[in-house]
């Protein structure tokens, strides 16, 4: 039935202002507006929606996982722009906040709303 469907994702935030503008000049994604609803343009032609939502809460696991070539040279960069990376009781991260030798190498952030981010690279 949605076999041939081009479904997408979406996540709610308290303020979209704020959300347009960590996403599109923090992050530097591609990013619209239209009918008070914000839309990330991704890499790949996948669109995400991010809507606003009385009293929100943020979410508590990752929403959405950026892979990069290199996780050292983007960490510093968004550390940089003012990004600062989360630590999780049980998970041992580097001085930069970088779980490695797990899986992928990764570093949480949050975006405005608090919700959970990820930057990782595969190797």
């Amino acid at each position: 039935m949605f076999r041939d469907t081009e479904a997408f994702s979406g996540f709610a935030v308290d303020d979209v202002a704020k959300a347009k503008e960590f996403y599109g000049e923090t992050l530097g994604l591609r990013v619209s507006e239209e009918y008070g609803l914000l839309r990330l343009h991704l890499a790949g032609g996948r669109d995400v929606l991010v809507y606003p939502k009385p009293g929100h809460t943020p979410a508590s696991f990752t929403i959405l996982n950026f892979p990069v070539d290199d996780i050292d040279r983007a960490v510093d960069e968004l550390i940089a722009r003012g990004v600062r990376f989360e630590r999780y009781e049980g998970i041992e991260a580097d001085e930069k906040g970088i779980a490695r030798g797990n899986g992928p190498d990764i570093a949480w952030f949050t975006d405005p709303a608090g919700n959970v981010l990820s930057v990782l690279q595969e190797k």
